[in-house]
């Protein structure tokens, strides 16, 4: 339904939730992860919001409209306690999630995905679409790992599915 995906579509964010690597990403970016579940530091960071996670099915599901609830429920949970994370972890102001479907809803990958943004007092997130850039895995490491850190102080079984 509502489906964009070409034909022979090579899933990045697939590869990242069967546990591989990509140009982009690396195991090392992982800050929770469940059997349904996985969340990750972005490698695309937005000028004034370092260390922004990527939260996603295991599952390959192209978006909103095709996702059973339970599992889109399971990702705005994780996606809630990497909010939490963030907050202590990260000492930021706010958070924003964002999610997006179809082409003009400004989606770009197929795979269903929940930005989860930490935000500072005028950090002009909104203003500042082009103001983006790929980062490498060792500017990610202190942000992942102190998310990873955080998860692993919190008694998890609640996320089991």
């Amino acid at each position: 339904m509502f489906n964009h995906e070409p034909d022979n579509y090579e899933c990045p964010l697939c590869i990242v939730a069967k546990g591989g690597e990509t140009k982009l990403n690396k195991k090392s970016d992982i800050v929770f992860e469940t059997e349904d579940v996985v969340a990750f530091v972005s490698p695309k960071w937005w000028k004034n919001n370092p260390g922004n996670v990527m939260v996603i099915p295991r599952q390959h599901v192209e978006n909103v409209y095709a996702i059973e609830d339970t599992l889109l429920g399971q990702l705005y949970v994780v996606g809630k306690n990497v909010a939490l994370g963030m907050k202590e972890k990260y000492g930021c102001d706010g958070v924003s999630f964002r999610q997006h479907n179809e082409p003009d809803g400004g989606q770009d990958v197929w795979h269903f995905h929940l930005h989860v943004f930490p935000r500072w007092k005028d950090d002009g997130l909104y203003l500042n679409h082009k103001n983006t850039r790929y980062t490498e895995a060792e500017e990610r490491h202190p942000y992942a790992q102190s998310l990873r850190d955080w998860f692993g102080s919190r008694d998890n079984s609640r996320f089991d599915s």
